[in-house]
């Protein structure tokens, strides 16, 4: 029974809930302070290392002396120099060739370029192949050989120099020694060959050499196409400094350097010719990974044309000389001479145009030494010795590469 007077049950003791929120309705709860959002970061660019700034700044060296056929050689040529830094790293030693028209386009101002910059050059103009391994030792220099044409340029000299081409063919891979008997007791001494060369000559070196190289196919400048000269005691400095500087970098990375195996856009002999320059491009960073194997894919593949179109254009030759012996009723034999004439003047051909004096009887020999016919000194009418070919020697040739239509046989009604 309640109290009279007693104060009605207060509401104050009952128990206080949080209000429910209703959806659609603002809370009746007060917000809590939000802690303080913390401000949006926009990063910024990756700091350059130091490969990525030395590639590139021999890049642009290079590109203050010479005109190179794209930006991929460019690529190419700055990254094989880097890679002569690291040459005991690499399993096979890639050549350089560059090669180009006769006069004025280059070649052997991007050499001088490449000689201040790369690992202990060893220049090899008129060097003997004794004189060369004999320079090679187990941390190998970086050879380089200018008009090299002078030692492959002809049948008869290549013949000669037979000691240099192979020396230049089993230096491009680790572990192939040249074997050597010297000494008072006649021992037999093995000699390393193992070393990355550059070569610069006019037109192609030996098939052999070109298979293992990174070819740069040189060509003159335009007018208008502007270079600097390059001057011995000017410019010589920053490519020492630049050269110091590669050194400096990669020679910590050696070890790094030996365990790469990088992914290659190519197969067979090509992936090992430029398997040290995408490996230096893999350690420099940047766009270099990319710009290199951008490189390596269409240069590659350019020589794989370039290698299909010159089987071609020996096919092609072989059918015109045997028009030109037409053309002449068929003799036994023709002269060197009178069959460059024929070729020369017919405009239907390339041959007019196959270099500024047409085909030429070196040009001659070149294409056909794949075939294994070559010219000699015969006598022609009247008792005259000249160079020429014969007829048979060509018989083998025409009937496998380009033998004549069979004419179909006609049945009489």
């Amino acid at each position: 029974m309640e109290h009279a007077g007693a104060e009605p049950y207060s509401d104050s003791d009952k128990p206080v809930w949080p209000p429910v929120a209703v959806p659609g309705q603002p809370s009746a709860a007060p917000s809590l302070p939000s802690p303080e959002e913390p401000p949006t970061v926009i990063p910024g660019p990756a700091p350059v290392s130091e490969g990525e700034q030395v590639l590139t700044e021999l890049r642009e060296q290079i590109r203050r002396y010479v005109v190179l056929p794209s930006e991929e050689a460019f690529t190419a040529v700055t990254l094989w120099v880097a890679a002569t830094h690291l040459q005991t790293a690499w399993q096979h030693a890639p050549r350089l060739a560059v090669v180009g028209p006769p006069k004025r386009c280059g070649k052997s101002r991007l050499l001088d370029v490449i000689t201040e910059s790369v690992h202990d050059p060893l220049i090899t103009v008129n060097a003997s192949a004794a004189a060369v391994f004999r320079s090679i030792t187990d941390t190998p220099p970086t050879l380089l050989v200018d008009e090299a044409d002078t030692l492959f340029g002809s049948v008869k000299v290549a013949e000669k120099n037979e000691e240099m081409r192979g020396l230049l063919n089993a230096g491009h891979q680790r572990n192939r020694p040249t074997l050597r008997v010297s000494g008072p007791n006649h021992e037999v001494a093995k000699f390393p060959t193992f070393a990355m060369a550059a070569l610069a000559g006019i037109g192609d070196l030996p098939d052999t050499i070109m298979d293992r190289s990174i070819v740069i196919r040189m060509r003159r400048r335009r007018p208008g196409e502007k270079v600097a000269e390059f001057r011995t005691f000017r410019d010589t400095p920053p490519l020492h400094a630049l050269r110091d500087r590669f050194a400096a970098w990669l020679a910590p990375l050696h070890a790094e350097a030996m365990e790469l195996t990088p992914d290659m856009p190519v197969e067979d002999r090509a992936a090992d010719t430029w398997q040290p320059l995408v490996s230096v491009a893999d350690l420099a960073g940047g766009q270099w990974p990319d710009l290199a194997r951008t490189a390596c894919r269409v240069m590659a593949k350019h020589e794989a044309e370039h290698d299909q179109d010159s089987s071609s254009l020996g096919i092609r030759l072989l059918a015109d000389i045997r028009r030109a012996f037409a053309t002449e009723g068929n003799p036994p034999a023709l002269r060197t001479g009178r069959l460059l004439d024929i070729l020369n003047q017919d405009d239907e051909t390339p041959w007019p145009e196959h270099t500024a004096n047409g085909l030429t009887p070196r040009g001659l020999q070149i294409l056909l030494k794949e075939y294994g016919i070559s010219s000699a000194t015969r006598r022609f009418h009247g008792g005259v010795q000249a160079k020429g070919f014969t007829r048979l020697q060509f018989a083998d040739s025409w009937a496998r590469y380009c033998p004549e239509p069979t004419p179909e046989s006609t049945t009489s009604v």
